[in-house]
């Protein structure tokens, strides 16, 4: 799968379970950690958890499977690590405060849904 193909499966399985303000950064070209990320909000701990989960049980019916995980135990801010793709999942406050997409804001960026 195409890393382009990963980050939008990614932020149409957040997309499934009401993720929302779910955006696509195109980051190949200011970074060499990822091609992508994917950001999207869930209103509070058990909506970010589910749609985590989503994500990461989705991807596994393709065979893809996270890197690394991080934020699960909190949920306020959980991180996927796909490798060329990063799903940033976020409760809104969280998302506000560090403001990735203003902090990446050279990136490309679309919005899914």
């Amino acid at each position: 799968m195409t890393p382009k193909k990963l980050a939008r499966t990614a932020g149409n399985l957040a997309l499934e379970k009401n993720g929302f303000d779910v955006f696509l950064l195109d980051i190949r070209k200011l970074s060499d950690m990822a091609n992508y990320f994917v950001i999207c909000s869930g209103s509070v701990d058990i909506h970010i958890k589910a749609i985590a989960d989503n994500i990461i049980e989705g991807l596994k019916k393709k065979d893809v499977r996270a890197w690394h995980i991080e934020g699960y135990k909190n949920l306020q801010w959980v991180l996927l690590d796909y490798v060329s793709v990063v799903v940033h999942i976020f409760q809104p406050q969280i998302r506000s405060y560090y403001s990735l997409e203003k902090l990446w804001g050279d990136a490309p960026l679309e919005k899914l849904g």
